[in-house]
């Protein structure tokens, strides 16, 4: 299969061929022909499966077949939205469709706070095509009259189960009242959790089903290991292994801000060379940091998980959690970072007593034992007794998180906001018909509300597939990977 072959034209083929990719990934070659029919699309994909060019490329396309009238004073229309939850990830998906559209002569804008607005409102009155934002920003931009979203085509929600994370479903559902009914949406997750289920039962309209991975699974790829150690110690076992095993680009996850500054701040005193980048530092700050660590010119880079998220940096060799993420799913995101589109990688776990629990829910939901390998003169003091590591980040906070959210209700070992520094994420009310925001479907049906935008017709039928695995553990049977399409709500 090439990419020729799933319709898209010379041009962008073209631009492919020179990004250095030949064959399309199986999430490539699933989503380009649903997206390209033109109906609703719920696609679940690790990171580091090529879902970006999924959806990017099929976009390019149709946006060149189906060109329309600009506004009066020749300013071009916003045609697709893109959401991502971070400014990384914005950034890296608005390459992206630069990339791949080099011969497309579609004007593409990214907007995202933490940067001055004036230069993003001039590039918004010259007219783009194509929107990739931050829920924030973009709800900014409207206010303040210098985005019109009247004309929008495509929606995507990229990474939408870590904008939901995030606590995004108040600002995606004011997003939503901005847009036209009729349009085409494509969301994509990592994860299929409840709230995705309910997102998407809310915001598509019998949406064809994309699963290249069994979810919440982990890469294949990456070779996971255990290593038991000492609270206290485990900053030693950290830079004992990154000297004797010779370890570069080395990604390093802390559970906490003030973490991730001090952890940063011991490997440099330790000869390592190494920054830390989280929601506290500016977006300078950050770029130089990453732009460092692509480059190889820095050893390690030590992040808390929403500052990580965008990160693309190809045959990444070593991710480390320093610190086990409190919320599951946070692993396997981690994880990703490696072992991507067929190289190998290597996920260490450097766990404490206190961890435990947050090992076993992990096991629990990637279903699987994680090897575990004591390393020689850091074994761990058995008779230790776990501390509620809650308590121990209250001691010692510094910094809180700017947004004031909570992180997910945990027995006593999960963090507080404002407490260490937490980098947490809110989640909506569980309540259906909830005031607060959650979007959820009250009918029995999906809503049939948002149909495909009337400019770009829709070709006949489906890439044919199989069913989606539900939310819970897998039956005996689970289907193989693939397209359906819908006729009902979405189960």
């Amino acid at each position: 299969m090439s990419f020729a072959n799933l319709g898209l034209s010379a041009e962008l083929v073209r631009a492919v061929v020179e990004h250095g990719y030949t064959v399309p990934t199986p999430i490539q070659t699933q989503a380009i022909p649903a997206v390209l029919a033109g109906g609703d699309l719920l696609a679940g994909a690790q990171t580091g499966t090529g879902k970006t060019a999924g959806f990017v490329l099929p976009i390019l396309q149709r946006l060149m077949t189906h060109r329309v009238a600009a506004h009066p004073g020749g300013r071009r229309p916003v045609r697709v939205l893109i959401l991502t939850p971070t400014r990384e990830l914005a950034a890296q998906v608005a390459e992206s469709v630069r990339v791949y559209g080099k011969y497309a002569k579609q004007a593409c804008a990214v907007v995202y706070g933490g940067v001055g607005i004036q230069p993003q409102i001039g590039e918004l009155r010259r007219g783009v095509d194509i929107l990739v934002a931050t829920p924030g920003r973009l709800i900014d931009l409207h206010g303040q009259r210098c985005v019109d979203l009247s004309r929008v085509e495509i929606l995507v929600l990229d990474e939408a189960d870590r904008m939901l994370d995030m606590g995004f479903i108040r600002d995606i559902r004011r997003i939503l009242a901005m847009l036209p009914k009729r349009r085409q949406n494509l969301l994509f997750s990592a994860t299929f959790s409840d709230e995705i289920r309910n997102l998407a039962d809310t915001l598509l309209d019998r949406p064809a089903m994309i699963e290249v991975a069994r979810r919440n699974s982990t890469v294949e790829a990456t070779t996971q290991k255990v290593h038991p150690v000492d609270r206290d110690r485990k900053r030693e076992l950290l830079s004992h292994l990154i000297k004797t095993r010779n370890w570069f680009q080395v990604l390093v996850f802390t559970r906490t801000k003030h973490g991730a500054n001090k952890l940063a701040e011991q490997l440099n005193k330790d000869g390592i060379t190494a920054l830390a980048i989280h929601g506290n530092k500016s977006q300078g700050a950050r770029i130089r940091a990453l732009a460092e660590f692509k480059t190889a010119t820095l050893q390690v880079l030590v992040a808390t998980d929403i500052a990580a998220r965008g990160i693309d940096i190809e045959e990444l060799p070593h991710v480390v959690n320093y610190d086990l993420p409190n919320v599951p799913e946070d692993y396997v995101h981690r994880i990703g970072r490696t072992g991507r589109a067929g190289a190998t990688g290597e996920a260490i776990s450097l766990v404490c007593v206190d961890e435990h629990a947050f090992l076993r829910d992990i096991e629990r939901l990637i279903k699987r034992e994680i090897p575990s390998e004591t390393v020689a003169g850091f074994e761990p003091d058995r008779r230790a007794i776990a501390q509620p590591i809650q308590q121990r980040h209250q001691r010692g906070a510094r910094d809180s998180h700017p947004s004031g959210t909570k992180s997910r209700p945990r027995a006593a070992a999960t963090p507080q906001s404002g407490r260490g520094g937490t980098e947490t994420r809110a989640k909506a009310p569980a309540n259906p018909h909830t005031t607060h925001g959650k979007l959820v479907a009250k009918g029995s049906t999906l809503r049939a509300r948002h149909a495909v935008a009337s400019p770009l017709p829709a070709s006949q039928g489906r890439v044919p597939g199989t069913s989606p695995q539900a939310a819970t553990p897998a039956p005996a049977h689970t289907p193989k990977p693939g397209v359906r399409r819908f006729g009902g709500r979405y189960k």
